[in-house]
């Protein structure tokens, strides 16, 4: 992966080069590490403002629980739908390279003036809209770079993507325990401005080691730059700030685009089903179910940033302690940092069992894993209830480190395989709209998750002599038995599952024999021996 010493620079590219020599090419691994940068400083940037956005807006701006968890429903949901517009950008007008950049910079203005919003409240929403529409720039074309720095080495791209999702972990874990700090000690806005420097310490870097990875993105990137696709993206992205603002300030809006975006979804996978030949089918069955069954997992996910810090703020003794000494203080934000941790301390684990599993031919199938990832999201939803039914008069740290543990697995087993999902059962030439879909079902889903939380809204103090902790037992039982019944659906449902990926299976292997014997028609009959396993691939 390293150049090797005699491919040097032209002269003045590279101090003593050989005059005539080559231009040093950039390696690979040099290119992804621009990336892996500013995608390690984005993340601080969006989970570090995740962590503290919902305590800022209840606890500073003054907000109801009811009208905090319907803002942020209304802002979460458009963060995970405006990838959608974002891809589409960097693949047909910009390239994935300039978009990106885009994206970043319109994230450091975000953050800042979320900061600014604190003493000017009418920037609220715009900053919350231009940080939603900056993630949609940013977040696919990060993503769509990784696959063209390693296109056409698969082993690579997976080590690639594997140290790619550490650097979300990584720089989600650091923001989640600095920003709450901050916010308590030195107010929000300096945490928001946190974000927003370390987005600019990754934009620095770009600049520095640009020359990196200028040969890495489309042939738009590429190319000469040239203003009108420039202007075409940034009118557009303009224009759905602008309206992103308004959805957000606007409850009745923003439930009528969900029912809007939900109906187009049912819309659109019809005309795609029927569309479709009868070999691709099964496998466009099975992809509905499963990226319905990692929507579902998303309602009880976005907990975590709304009822699950909330419940933390109130009712939640922050001292981590064992025998009677205290190893560390969480406050309310920071237990949002567990999500990370245990992403990162599960991954490997969760690895070597399916390395295992699949040497000893037990391989566990997509359907199976969903209901593996709802059973634990279903005890740890249990353990909160009983926590906070018998919280006297508060509940100990160590039940939200076992609760996100098992919330975190589960996320693993169930919307970290959204890309397998479709990779492995969609058609290349569906695979694209079926990821933006996939992301508008998250989007919905948070926005439904956010809602969720105001069953245990907080309208003032607590009732005379009852815990705050109380007012949380009703939510998490709830949870608890949806998540019990979601389980027993899913388990109900595998026999369906397992037939439909035989199926599909049986479809692309008749495609493939298919294929090959097109292959080997009297126009091919002279082609080396290789030729019908590369048409294959």
């Amino acid at each position: 992966m390293s150049s090797s010493p005699s491919s040097g620079a032209s002269p003045g590219s590279r101090p003593g080069a050989p005059p005539g020599a080559l231009p040093e090419v950039p390696t690979r691994r040099q290119a992804f590490s621009v990336v892996f940068a500013i995608e390690l400083w984005e993340r601080f940037g969006y989970y570090g403002m995740q962590a503290v956005l919902t305590l800022y807006l209840v606890q500073r701006l003054g907000l109801t629980d009811v009208a905090a968890n319907v803002m942020i429903a209304a802002f979460v949901g458009l963060t995970y739908i405006t990838p959608v517009l974002g891809g589409f950008a960097g693949d047909r007008i910009l390239g994935p390279r300039r978009t990106m950049l885009m994206g970043a910079v319109a994230l450091i203005f975000g953050y800042a003036a979320l900061a600014l919003a604190d003493q000017h409240r009418a920037l609220l929403f715009f900053a919350m809209a231009l940080i939603s529409a900056g993630n949609g720039l940013f977040k696919p074309n990060a993503a769509n770079l990784v696959r063209r720095i390693y296109e056409g080495d698969d082993a690579a791209l997976d080590a690639a993507f594997t140290i790619y999702y550490m650097s979300v972990n990584v720089g989600s874990t650091v923001s989640m325990l600095l920003t709450p700090l901050l916010q308590e000690y030195y107010g929000p806005a300096s945490a928001f401005m946190t974000c927003s420097g370390g987005l600019v310490v990754g934009l620095l870097y770009y600049l520095w080691r640009r020359r990196w990875i200028h040969h890495a993105g489309s042939a738009l990137d590429r190319g000469a730059f040239e203003a009108r696709p420039f202007l075409l993206v940034l009118a557009g992205f303009v224009l759905t700030v602008l309206v992103l603002t308004g959805i957000i300030a606007s409850p009745g809006i923003a439930r009528f685009c969900v029912w809007c975006a939900s109906a187009a979804i049912l819309f659109l996978w019809g005309r795609l089903y029927l569309r479709s030949g009868e070999s691709a089918r099964p496998g466009l069955r099975l992809t509905f179910l499963l990226c319905i069954e990692s929507m579902a997992y998303l309602i009880f996910y976005q907990q975590m940033m709304t009822s699950l810090t909330l419940f933390a703020l109130r009712a939640v003794d922050g001292d981590l302690r064992i025998g009677g000494v205290t190893l560390v203080h969480l406050n309310a934000g920071q237990f949002q940092a567990l999500n990370p941790i245990w992403i990162m301390l599960a991954s490997p684990l969760l690895a070597s069992l399916y390395n295992r599993l699949s040497a000893q031919g037990r391989d566990l199938s997509l359907a199976h894993k969903m209901v593996l990832g709802f059973g634990l999201v279903t005890l740890g939803f249990l353990i909160w209830w009983i926590a906070a039914a018998h919280a006297h008069p508060l509940v100990s740290a160590w039940v939200m480190v076992l609760g996100y543990g098992l919330i975190s697995i589960a996320e693993l087993l169930t919307m970290a395989l959204g890309l397998a999902i479709i990779a492995r059962y969609t058609a290349p030439e569906s695979s694209g709209f079926m990821m933006g879909s996939l992301y508008l079902l998250w989007g919905i889903a948070m926005y439904v998750g956010s809602l969720v939380a105001n069953f245990a809204a907080f309208d003032g103090a607590s009732p005379q002599g009852v815990p705050a902790a109380a007012l949380y037992v009703p939510l998490f039982r709830d949870l608890f038995f949806a998540g019990l019944v979601l389980t027993g659906i899913l388990v109900a449902l595998l026999p369906l599952a397992r037939r439909w990926d035989r199926q599909h299976v049986l479809a692309v292997a008749s495609g493939a024999v298919a294929s090959a014997e097109a292959a080997s028609g009297p126009v091919a009959e002279d082609a080396p021996a290789a030729m019908p396993l590369d048409i294959e691939r």
